[in-house]
């Protein structure tokens, strides 16, 4: 089944396994795709003579993990973990052996380590989904550092009654107890949380930790890599606090217009940014959120969602942007059950069916276009007057038989029969008359929210909530930057981001250079001295 190519890799990932492990395959003889699993798991285990293949018959179709000859493993794969899934399959292997770059620093490990009450939770993945990866992967790092936390990763192709009858219409889905506990893209940090709520947490004897740096870069993405990379080459200090390295990058599927590298992915450029990091002095402070961030004396300190304090005469703000909701009624409620956000990941649900893509730029645009080739129906709704969209996408779209545009279109209300989407209703800006559209889905696509909100009280923001800044990145607030999607800056593009993150690294160099990171202007006698 794997190349000889792939293998080749494989014993390279696996040549540092310290201990034994048993792929423990329980499946049921007629089962469609148990041919397939053995082959999978038989020619993993043919790369490393740490890995064997044990099989016996069962109901259904799934297999865990032993390590040593152990019996009871809490992570059970209920897929064959073919696509993007492959790199879950090896990760699960390096993690439990202590190894791979997702593992979690000591102070995330701890917080794991301190769950109190057993919680099963399950993961509906679709194998074409980029978004379900990190999420299994999260999973897997809490149940191999807890195992009182059971994880069972759930292909829906495989097991298409169970997510039929749960009503499941978007991946990843993240189920306790029967119920919806996550929908979507998400981080260790963010499912540690809402885990934690479940069960509970013991004691831990935590450590104040306060450090401080030159400079304190906040974000993960292009922007905030750039920064953190230029920063570190003028000398600084420097630590990186991100949700997760790589941001709303993560989730791009192709990438064609970065100047010099014709083709690459999302996956590709985060593994890249993250090589890159590596290769400098700084802390990466993964899985946080910054939680309040204020200045002292000209000090900028941030305090994090782990409980840490920071602090640098230099503050970089690159936190970039979140897809914006429509904040009509229904929304919150079907998120998951016929409204979603990304095409790539959810489009497969809607076979055969009915949708409606709301928004007319390129992301609404580019979607529709996805979406045609697998529903019946695409109605594309667009607010303004005339679609807002490259004229190329334009065109594509207008070449599909199978979509339909309507402009002046303000969508009012998502409508649904309780446990799913049914339609919408949206209202005719020219004639003021509601209409309701009949379709199975909803995908917004009505452009980025800048994740701004934790420094309104440091620096100006304009009405989008963006940033100001000026045309060297700065902010309002001397030794305060921000760069990227955060910021006022036309075009939200990964190129122009990595330009603004460069931008506002040297400005702060150039700053320190001339006394002014606290706000104060040296003499130049002092600056002399």
């Amino acid at each position: 089944m794997l190349e000889q190519a792939l293998k080749d890799q494989v014993k390279g990932i696996f040549s540092g396994l310290k201990n034994n492990y048993t792929f423990n395959i329980e499946a049921a003889p007629a089962h469609p795709a148990r041919t397939e699993m053995v082959e999978l798991l038989t020619d993993v285990a043919s790369c490393s003579e740490k890995l064997n293949v044990q099989i016996s018959e069962s109901e259904g179709l799934s297999f865990s993990i032993l390590q040593n000859g152990g019996k009871v493993n809490s992570i059970v794969f209920r897929a064959v973990p073919n696509g993007h899934e492959f790199t879950t399959l090896l990760l699960a292997v390096l993690n439990m052996d202590g190894i791979g770059k997702n593992l979690p620093d000591a102070t995330m490990i701890n917080r794991i380590k301190a769950l109190k009450n057993p919680v099963t939770v399950k993961s509906y993945i679709s194998l074409t989904c980029t978004n379900c990866p990190e999420v299994a992967q999260a999973l897997n790092v809490l149940s191999i550092f807890n195992p009182i936390i059971s994880h069972e990763i759930i292909d829906g192709g495989i097991n298409k009654e169970e997510v039929e009858k749960l009503g499941i219409q978007a991946v990843p889905t993240v189920m306790s107890e029967g119920k919806a506990l996550h929908v979507g893209r998400s981080s260790l940090g963010e499912l540690l949380g809402k885990i934690e709520a479940l069960s509970g947490t013991e004691p831990v004897a935590e450590s104040i930790v306060e450090k401080s740096y030159d400079v304190i870069v906040a974000g993960g993405g292009p922007a905030g890599v750039s920064a953190a990379i230029y920063s570190a080459r003028k000398g600084f200090s420097v630590a990186i606090v991100a949700e997760k390295v790589g941001g709303q990058v993560t989730e791009t599927v192709a990438i064609e217009n970065m100047i010099s590298v014709p083709k690459t992915t999302g996956a590709q450029l985060t593994a890249n940014l993250k090589q890159h990091l590596g290769d400098y002095p700084i802390d990466v402070l993964e899985n946080r959120l910054i939680k309040e961030t204020k200045v002292v004396d000209g000090i900028k300190v941030v305090k994090t969602s782990l409980g840490e304090t920071l602090s640098a005469p230099a503050l970089i703000i690159a936190t970039g942007a979140s897809w914006r909701k429509l904040s009509v009624p229904g929304e919150s409620q079907y998120i998951g059950s016929g409204v979603a956000f990304c095409t790539h990941c959810d489009g497969p649900f809607y076979k055969g069916k009915k949708v409606a893509v709301i928004g007319g730029g390129n992301s609404g645009l580019e979607a529709a276009i996805d979406l045609a080739a697998i529903a019946t129906e695409v109605t594309v709704l667009e607010f303004m007057d005339e679609l807002k969209g490259d004229k190329v996408l334009q065109d594509k779209l207008a070449e599909l038989p199978n979509v339909k545009v309507i402009t002046s279109a303000q969508t009012t209300e998502v409508i649904g029969d309780g446990t799913k989407v049914t339609g919408l209703d949206f209202k005719n800006r020219k004639t003021e008359e509601t209409e309701r559209l009949t379709v199975d889905g909803v995908f917004v696509q009505i452009g980025l929210l800048a994740n701004s909100g934790v420094f309104a009280d440091v620096v100006d923001r304009n009405r989008a909530g963006e940033i100001v800044i000026d045309a060297h990145c700065r902010t309002t607030q001397p030794g305060v930057y921000a760069a990227g999607d955060v910021t006022e800056v036309p075009f939200k593009q990964i190129i122009i981001a990595m330009g603004e993150g460069s931008k506002a690294a040297l400005s702060a160099f150039e700053d320190k250079i001339k006394g002014q990171l606290l706000g104060v202007v040296l003499e130049e006698a002092e600056l002399n001295s």
